[in-house]
This record gives structure tokens, sequence and C-alpha cells, in this order.
């Protein structure tokens, strides 16, 4: 038996909560606890990715993920921050000329949250939701292999224990950077790297049920502890203040600036929520509701924009936990919040002997998985245009850079779409003797007008049989526009020319309605060349 489903329109508030029973409390209490300790390290660790201190990724774990368990869809999803979104964060405080590491970054970084909490709430009050979700696969897998190929590269200099830090400056730069500090290397940091990475990827495969990244954090924090590893070079993250965040505004000097990217990460803020919230959802479960998921991010990311967070989205490995790990509904989701408060009030001396280099393992692991190269030559056997898009995505992401590579990819997305839009789609359905009817099966507008009147006249030219009378089923054209009506004017002296007589049938009432405001189509009314339908056309014609 299955729980009732909420209806997104009488149930905004704790929708998953909706017929819940007694019996799934013990598994949401565990779920929440499995996730808590793969999503807490995991964001502290992302957080670096932007050279924030950790504490903000540990913040992110809080806010945004309480406020995200009371208003959304999912009942599974867990919802902080993503490898994807810190490192278009990153990059857009660099390119706002705000230093990650300096004063200015806490006040910048919460009008950066505020932006993307507003334009994912502008988007749910346009209903905007279906529209985000028709960007490409192949545009975000090309911005993933943007994000881990730059993420991966920018953690080479704590992964060897050297002085660069080029975070957020961009693939090549980040390279350069690694490279030309080679000389400083630490060799017991590449040890810990090395070990860490072991330990996480050993675990991942053999027992993926085992949070391999908390063993790692442990294992790391009783080396310094125990070992004295950080005297001989191996750095540690910065000193991680024990209590809870504070509330603060944000800084609205660089809002203007901040824009773009603020854009940018809305729309993968989406993309990767409402893609990990359907690859979870399990089929008794009810069907994901676009724009209540626009909501639920919206509203996590603008009351996170207050306490010092990373922009959050949801995450596929710590919802992958969540649910393997029994998730009945987002009860567990607060569960792992509740554990990220005990670690923000009591575990922060703790965490603060954690190295650097543990950190950068999680993060490299992390982003390993989005460079999805197998895909990507699967793409080429398959459909070579999905390849390609893919490609040349991320291709600007590892050089133009991140912000780039998301206009690109929808710049892509919309010209693709536009002109499939545009290609007619003409369908003769009827006719005898020398009457035909045929259909526009992608309705007429602006851009698609003209071409839709050269196709016409191209079809009717093209038949081996004469015509002297074309019904037009206009079903589709549900928006009149005037390119519209001059199109049809000229289409219909065009095929008089030819000595074909143009009728319309079945023209929505809307179009209608404005089409008779002109001349030509009352003309063409009273002379009986308006029909409800194509088959009355037909008899008529006949």
């Amino acid at each position: 038996m299955t729980a009732p489903a909420a209806s997104p329109r009488t149930r905004r508030l704790l929708p998953t909560l909706v017929g819940y029973r007694r019996a799934w409390l013990l598994p949401d209490v565990i779920a929440g606890l499995s996730a808590g300790a793969v999503v807490v390290p995991q964001a502290m660790a992302y957080a670096t990715i932007a050279n924030l201190p950790v504490q903000v990724g540990l913040y992110t774990c809080i806010i945004p993920m309480l406020v995200y368990a009371l208003l959304g869809g999912s009942r599974a999803m867990s919802v902080s921050t993503t490898s994807t979104i810190a490192t278009l964060t990153a990059t857009t405080l660099v390119t706002a000329g705000v230093a990650a590491g300096s004063d200015d970054a806490a006040g910048t970084l919460m009008a950066l949250a505020m932006l993307v909490g507003l334009l994912l709430l502008a988007a749910r009050l346009l209903r905007l939701g279906s529209v985000v979700e028709n960007i490409s696969a192949a545009t975000v897998l090309g911005v993933k292999i943007g994000v881990g190929g730059t993420v991966a590269i920018g953690q080479l200099p704590k992964l060897l224990g050297e002085s660069a830090n080029a975070s957020g400056e961009g693939f090549f730069r980040s390279l350069a950077a690694a490279v030309a500090a080679f000389d400083s290397v630490n060799w017991p940091t590449i040890a810990l790297s090395a070990g860490s990475i072991l330990v996480i990827v050993l675990f991942t495969r053999v027992a993926p049920r085992v949070p391999g990244t908390l063993i790692a954090v442990v294992a790391g924090i009783l080396l310094v502890w125990l070992a004295d590893i950080d005297d001989a070079g191996v750095a540690l993250i910065d000193p991680v203040p024990s209590g809870l965040p504070t509330p603060g505004l944000p800084d609205l000097t660089q809002v203007v600036a901040l824009v773009p990217g603020a854009l940018a990460i809305a729309m993968m803020v989406f993309l990767e929520s409402a893609a990990v919230a359907r690859g979870i959802r399990r089929k008794s479960e009810p069907a994901i509701d676009a724009d209540q998921e626009l909501l639920a991010a919206g509203a996590a990311n603008l009351a996170g924009a207050f306490f010092t967070v990373l922009p959050a989205a949801g995450g596929f490995s710590q919802s992958a936990v969540n649910q393997s790990s029994g998730a009945k509904t987002q009860l567990a989701s607060v569960v792992t919040v509740c554990l990220a408060i005990l670690v923000a009030l009591f575990l922060g001396p703790a965490v603060s002997l954690l190295p650097e280099a543990t950190l950068a393992a999680m993060v490299l692991v992390a982003v390993a998985s989005l460079i999805d190269i197998p895909l990507l030559v699967r793409w080429a056997r398959i459909s070579p245009l999905d390849f390609w898009v893919a490609l040349v995505v991320a291709v600007l992401g590892l050089t133009a850079g991140l912000l780039a590579a998301v206009a690109g990819g929808v710049a892509i997305t919309l010209f693709l779409v536009l002109r499939e839009l545009n290609v007619p789609q003409l369908d003769v359905v009827g006719g005898h003797g020398a009457t035909i009817a045929v259909h526009v099966g992608r309705g007429m507008y602006t851009a698609n007008a003209l071409a839709h009147e050269h196709a016409i006249v191209g079809l009717v030219a093209a038949r081996s049989e004469p015509v002297d009378t074309l019904v037009l089923d206009v079903r589709r054209l549900s928006v009149m526009t005037i390119t519209v009506l001059d199109t049809l004017e000229d289409l219909d002296s065009e095929l008089a020319a030819a000595g074909v007589t143009l009728h319309l049938a079945a023209l929505p009432a809307k179009a209608q309605a404005v089409a008779a405001r002109t001349r030509w189509y009352r003309d063409l009314a009273a002379a009986g060349r308006v029909h409800p339908t194509v088959a009355e056309a037909l008899a008529s014609a006949g």
C-alpha cells in the first residue's frame, strides 16, 4: 500500500509528510544520519573549491536543507551544494573582482545566494519550470565536463602541498599555477592525498553504503592528532569556529557584476535538482512538479542568503545514499540538519585538525565522475549533434570559463530548438480530385511564417496532379500576429496567381478574433473560404 499523493496545488508545506506512517520514522532517521556522514564533509570540501572557509559548506547543510525539507516535493533528495555550483560560485566571485578569501567575500557570497534565490522564485512566478528543463542534456554534460576538468586541476596545489592557489581562475591558469609551483611540492602531503583518494574510491566500489569520505576525514584528523603530520609540512584547514551561523545582510555593492553568474547558477541549481529528483523518484511516489521544485530551491537559497552559505542544489551522491539507506520522506533531511548542527556546535576543534589534502582528495574523487568521457563517446556514435554540442560547451568551459560555457550552451540549445521549430511540417490529410487538405503540424508564428509560405507553395507545385483548391488546416495557429496575417495574405495571392484557391479550416477562436480585424480575412470569410473543420472545407470546396 502506498501513501496518498499530495496534490501540488493543495499542499505546499511539508508535501512529503502527507500520509506519514510511524513505521517510516526509523528508516528516515537512519537515512538522515547516513546521508549526513556523506554530505557534511562533502559540503565542507566543496567550500574549498571557492576558497571559502569550510564552515560555509557546513552551514549550507543547515539552512537551505531545512527549507527544502519544508517545501520540496522529492522524498529522498538531499539539498546542500554541488561541485558544479561551488565552481560556478568561485568563478562568479573572481569575475566580479572579489577575492574569495577576502573580507568582502562573505557579504558578496550572501548577495549571490540572494540573487540566485530571487531568480528561481521569479522563474516560479512565471512558471518557467518546463522551459528551463528544455536545456539539452548535451549542454549539461558539456558544463559538467568543464567543471570536472577545472576543479580537478584546481585541486592539484592542495594535493601536492604546493603554495600556489588559482581557485576560480579557470582550467589553464590553474594548471599553469600548479606547474609553476612544482618545486614546492610536499611529499608527506602527496602520500596523504594518495591514501585519501584510495580509501574513498575503494569504499565507493567495494562497500558503497560505508561513507568512505567520512573515513578519510576521520583518518586525516587522527593522523594530525596522533602522528603530528602537520609538523612535516602537511597544511591544515583554517580553524573552524564552534557555533551556529549568525544572520547578516548581503553586500550589494557588487550586485550588478554578480547577475551573469547568478543566472548561470540559478539555471544549474534547477537543472541539477530536477535531474536528481526525477532520477531517484520511485514509481510509487508522486510525480515531481517542476514549479514546486523552483519554489523550494528558490526559498532555500533566499533563506540561506542571510546566513553565509553557498548556493544550494540537490546533490546526486548524498541523495543516492539517502535513498539507499531507506529514506521515506524529507524527515531524513531534517535529521541530517540536526547532525550538521551538532558538528557546528561541538566538533569545531576536531574539524580544525583536518588536512587540506584530505578535502582536496574528496573533491577530486567527486568531480571525476563529472568527466563522463564514455558517455561522450557513446553520443558520438548515436547522435553526432549532441556529441558536438557537449564537446563545444566543454571546450568553452575549459578555455573561456564556466560562465561562458553556460551562456554558450543555452545559446546553442535555443538555436537548435528554433531551427527545429522553424522547419515546416506539412502533411496532406485529405482531398479529392483537384482539392487537397494540408495540415500545418508545427503551427505558424513570426519566425517561421515565411518558411511555411514557401513550403506550401512548393508542395502544391510538386504535386503530380493539378491542384485548384487548397484547404489549409491551421488548428495549431493559436497566436495570430501581423507577420502571420501578412504571410497568409501573401500566400493567398501567390496561390491565386497559380490558379489555386485558398481555404482556411479550424482556425482557433482567439486567432480568428485578431484576423477578423483585417479586410483580407473579412473578405475571405465573406467568400465562404473560412470553415470550422477540414471536413466542412472539403465539402464546400467539392
